[in-house]
């Protein structure tokens, strides 16, 4: 220690300036030669760890420089080792106290050693019995252990894990393949005859070794010699570390540390002569390694999750308002009287319909804490007489729902479908606001006589029915509402607005403010209604009320919903795609152009199923940023004159409702196809009538102006011929009073970008147009012009060589695969329902039920379909069947003629020269079961190969769809491509495959040849004649001509 202080203190005085590898050489050349020989071994990259080690070997030293003659460790004490349930290794003195001392040095009589791990005297640190050998490790990445209590044995010569590791973690031991005998320190011997694949993960590092099995109770895995030396594993003495490297990652392995333990802390206070000691326990943490270790021991977790609340500012009651809730305080009770409420002019009336069967259903199934939970809810209401026991025929389950305190709800399944009405423009004007919540309003309103049976409900003790309005019903809202309106309606869209149990009052001035609250809470003890003072809010200057931010400023969006919706993650599912869209439309008036931002996300849910598109992502990541600028729309004021500013572009329309200058809505819409083919004129007009259809409750009492930027709208009730379109348009505004007015585009800025906002999202890609040669080209496709050559390469690729007159979207494909000009799709259609040989040779499909799709294979022709298409005309080579082949991957097929008097061994011989000397064995053949296919060779010879059979249900040929398929489209191949040469479709049978391996299929959307070959083959239309010098053969040019 006092060489380390020396040699810092002269290297800080120097400054010297080297590096730091030379710097841990001087220190280590310092040394004691004994001590340098030591700490040189392990060749320390810092000075600390120089330090360390060296203090390790003067400790591990000094006593062979003390008693030379004898050796540095004990060689005949046998040490017992005990295990702690953390899993400690401690040593214990001999197991034998009598035995005889040995030559070597007793460690009791070295008291002058000290341990450097506990700073104890009389052992060093590798002897120390408090050493703790568990592991955590360290990354780059920080990341976690995840394996149970292993331990480096350096001095193992093998890899071990215990046996009640491999039975608590259901591991399979297998036989070893060279059992051997372990020796221990006390001769004992055990035989390693099981060894263990176990997947180990070290940090960042994932392996598979294979661990010996040892009954050990000291550790569940033990990595020995083999281990450290498949890794080059470095080993730091001083800190007990192990370190390796792993895909350009460090991975540190450390000792954990002990548990903590209260320890004595010195305080020293201002003064210097003032020192006291304080004694406590430290705080301890434990990381994730560490609680799944005590999780899968113990085997019983009890988690104690606290939520962090912020202390919300005191708020000071006024005196005016703390003496009104004092004279009203028994209408804000802490829980409903036990008694009934008055029976009222309007009760809860349940009127079954005629003819119907009675709901009888019995109780959902509960576990004893939910049962406990309704039990104790039953008895409440049970005691104050708003239930009684039923013996009613027709009764409805009763489940709980959580509410936002943690507590329950009893509802009864009978679900209804609650609708928010928009109520919040009669506060313009309003500065001070209070909210009023009613305590549980439902059960404040009474079942009407005689219909209480109807109400009964079972739970597992017993049938039950209500007195008072229960939660669940399917009517009930519609009653509370009605309930709520009658009671509060002197005063609603005075100063009052009420949505179910929640009312909002509104006033002008807090004098005023204070008056309505009396005028209410003396209606509220008239009728018997009690208020939940928890929820309630009084003397506001802006409140949150049906979601919405509302004070004297406006209306914004609830700042939690927005937050919600800025941290929405990418929706994986249709669900989750639904519950953003639900989520964001609910404030969709606060975001221009929200319908057409949104329509790529509304495509998405269209669809019926999950297809996230690049367009949705954007339109995504746009509608979050829109909703953190949402503003702050101003309450509309009828006595104010509105302002409407309307836009279209060729995506969509758009509007704005304005006073004086400041946002009041928004409106926008997005044009399907066929408004986005209406004129400039059209569209512009369109989006006038649309937004004063949509604000027509404003607009329609008082005067207004019409902003639009078509200079043609202003002349709207000067012309004289007008559509038909027109003039409906036209009549509908003639219930307005409105004057327009001219904004140039430039000026008309928030309609323009309501209009085009999806301009870049929704306009198709533009495809530029390439002159090679002489011939116009639309990326890869030739432009045709408007000639007879249309025609021809739409005949050629439906009908010419190598075609198979192939229906109307694989003609499309095979022609704009190659050409392009407007009017393809339509000219194509045309020309093939012309066609003589489609119109005789396919009949009407009819539906023939659903096939059952097999598992989608990973790679071509290792999964195959096989069956026979069997009662065609004998040829004259013998042939009257085909044996079908489909690859499940590609669904390229082979057409093979074959006789139907054929045994197993002949359809063998044909697969293997048609199918096999092309592809390779299969690894799996699905078929039918034809006699051939279920023949004892054909199994047999199948097994040898590998290859395995799966057969179709019997009499349902659903089971293998793709071949039934593949056999229906050759039938309609054969018979356009036959025509009355019927006993000769043999020899076209390789037309026929050629022109289905050419065409797109459905499901995959390229041609088999595509997928396999990864090209597409050249057709005879491809090819341009050639002029020949030589006399050309007359036997071959027959032959092309036909093909």
């Amino acid at each position: 220690q006092d060489y380390y202080s020396r040699f810092v203190e002269h290297k800080l005085r120097s400054a010297l300036q080297e590096e730091l590898a030379v710097t841990v050489s001087r220190f280590i050349h310092g040394l004691r030669i004994d001590i340098k020989r030591e700490v040189s071994r392990s060749r320390p990259d810092v000075l600390e760890d120089a330090y360390c080690q060296a203090l390790e070997a003067e400790a591990y030293l000094r006593p062979q420089r003390r008693y030379p003659g004898y050796p540095s460790q004990p060689t005949t004490t046998n040490h017992a080792r005990t295990t702690t349930p953390g899993l400690k290794t401690e040593f214990s003195g001999p197991s034998n106290p009598t035995a005889p001392p040995t030559k070597g040095p007793i460690v009791s009589n070295n008291s002058h050693i000290e341990c450097f791990h506990c700073h104890a005297k009389g052992h060093i640190a590798s002897r120390c019995p408090q050493r703790t050998l568990t592991i955590s490790a360290s990354t780059d990445d920080h990341c976690d252990i995840e394996i149970v209590d292993p331990l480096e044995g350096v001095g193992s010569t093998m890899n071990v894990i215990s046996k009640s590791a491999v039975t608590r973690l259901n591991l399979k031991p297998k036989p070893h393949p060279h059992p051997f005998h372990v020796a221990w320190v006390d001769k004992t011997k055990l035989p390693v005859t099981e060894r263990c694949l176990v997947s180990l993960k070290l940090g960042t590092c994932d392996e598979d070794i294979y661990l010996d099995l040892l009954p050990m109770n000291v550790a569940h895995v033990l990595l020995g010699r083999p281990w450290l030396y498949d890794h080059r594993v470095q080993n730091c003495g001083c800190e007990n570390t192990y370190t390796f490297q792993h895909e350009g990652k460090s991975i540190t392995l450390r000792p954990a540390n002990p548990a903590i333990k209260p320890t004595k802390t010195n305080i020293t206070t201002s003064s210097p002569s003032q020192t006291g000691k304080v004694s406590g326990p430290q705080l301890a943490l434990l990381s994730y390694g560490e609680f799944e270790k005590e999780s899968l021991e113990t085997g019983v977790v009890f988690a104690l999750v606290i939520k962090e609340i912020s202390a919300a500012p005191s708020y000071q009651q006024p005196e005016p308002l703390h003496q009104l809730l004092n004279e009203f305080s028994d209408v804000m009770p802490d829980d409903l009287p036990n008694e009934l409420p008055p029976m009222r002019d309007i009760q809860h009336a349940i009127d079954l319909v005629p003819g119907s069967q009675l709901p009888n259903l019995p109780h959902y199934r509960m576990n004893s804490s939910e049962r406990a939970e309704l039990n104790t809810q039953i008895q409440g209401l049970l005691d104050k007489g708003f239930i009684r026991h039923s013996l009613s025929p027709c009764a409805v389950p009763v489940l709980l729902t959580p509410k936002k305190d943690g507590s329950w709800r009893m509802c009864v399944d009978s679900r209804a479908i609650n609708k928010i009405t928009d109520m919040l423009d009669e506060l313009a004007g309003s500065k001070w606001f209070s909210k009023i919540d009613l305590r549980s309003g439902y059960h404040q309103i009474r079942i009407r006589e005689s219909d209480e049976w109807k109400t009964a409900f079972k739970t597992p003790d017993g049938l039950y029915e209500w007195l008072v309005m229960p939660f669940g019903m399917s009517n009930a809202p519609s009653t509370f509402m009605r309930v709520m309106t009658h009671v509060l309606r002197p005063y609603i869209g005075k100063f009052l607005v009420v949505y179910f149990d929640d009312i909002l009052i509104y006033s002008h001035s807090k004098e005023d403010h204070l008056q309505h609250l009396r005028t209410i809470f003396h209606m509220l003890r008239q009728e018997k209604l009690f208020v939940n003072l928890k929820k309630c809010s009084f003397l506001q200057d802006q409140v949150l009320f049906l979601g919405f931010i509302v004070s004297a400023a406006g209306i914004s969006a609830d700042p939690d919903k927005v937050h919600a919706i800025v941290n929405w993650p990418l929706p994986s599912t249709l669900t989750e795609t639904r519950s953003f869209h639900g989520l964001a439309s609910f404030y969709r008036r606060f975001i221009p152009s929200f319908s057409t931002i949104m329509a790529p996300i509304t495509n998405c849910i269209k669809q019926g199923e999950f297809r996230w598109t690049h367009a949705a992502t954007r339109a995504f990541e746009a509608l979050k940023q829109k909703m953190t600028e949402a503003p702050v729309l101003r309450h509309p004021e009828l006595t104010k004159v509105f302002e409407v500013a309307c836009d279209a572009s060729g995506v969509g329309i758009g509007g704005v409702l304005s006073q004086e200058g400041h946002p009041v809505a928004y409106f926008s819409e997005k044009l399907n196809e066929a408004k986005q083919k209406y004129s400039t004129y059209d569209k512009e007009f369109y989006a006038i009538v649309r937004a004063l259809r949509y604000w027509q409750y404003y607009l329609l009492p008082n005067e207004f102006v019409l902003y639009s930027d078509h200079q043609a709208l202003r002349y709207l009730h000067s012309q004289r011929n007008i559509s038909s379109r027109h003039i409906k348009w036209t009549e509908y505004l003639q219930i307005f009073t409105f004057v327009i007015r001219h904004r140039p585009g430039v000026d008309n800025k928030v309609a323009d970008a309501l209009s085009r906002e999806v301009t870049a999202g929704n306009r198709r890609d533009h495809v530029d147009f390439l002159l090679r040669d002489g011939y116009l080209f639309r990326g890869t496709q030739l432009c045709i012009p408007r000639t007879s050559l249309r025609d021809f390469l739409v005949w050629e690729l439906h009908a010419g060589g190598l075609a198979g007159h192939f229906g109307k979207d694989k003609t499309i494909t095979l022609v704009a695969d190659r050409f392009y000009w407007p009017s393809l799709k339509r000219d194509v259609a045309h020309i093939l329902a012309q066609c003589r040989t489609c119109q005789l040779a396919k009949a009407r499909k009819q539906n023939t039920g659903l096939y059952t799709p097999l598992p989608i294979p990973h790679t071509p022709w290792k999964d195959l379909s096989m069956d026979f298409v069997l009662g065609l005309p004998k040829t004259a080579r013998g042939h009257d069947s085909i044996l079908v082949v489909v690859d499940r991957f590609s669904k390229m097929a082979h057409f093979l003629p074959c006789s139907k008097a054929a045994d197993a061994s002949s359809v063998a011989k044909l697969f293997f020269k048609e199918v096999i000397r092309l592809h390779g064995l299969p690894v799996s053949i699905v078929s039918n079961r034809d006699v051939k296919f279920v023949s004892y060779f054909w199994k047999t010879l199948w097994k040898l190969f590998g290859t395995s059979l799966k057969f179709s249900s019997a009499f349902h040929p659903q089971t293998d769809g793709q071949t039934e398929v593949v056999n229906r489209s050759l039938g309609d191949l054969l018979r356009c491509l036959v025509g009355d040469k019927q006993g000769n479709w043999d020899l076209i049978l390789p037309v026929a495959e050629f022109a289905y391996n050419n065409s797109a299929n459905r499901t995959t959307g390229k041609s088999p040849f595509e997928i396999v070959y990864g090209v597409m083959p050249r057709p005879p239309i491809d090819l341009a004649p050639l002029p020949i010098d030589a006399r050309p053969s007359e036997s071959a040019t027959t032959f092309a001509e036909h093909i």
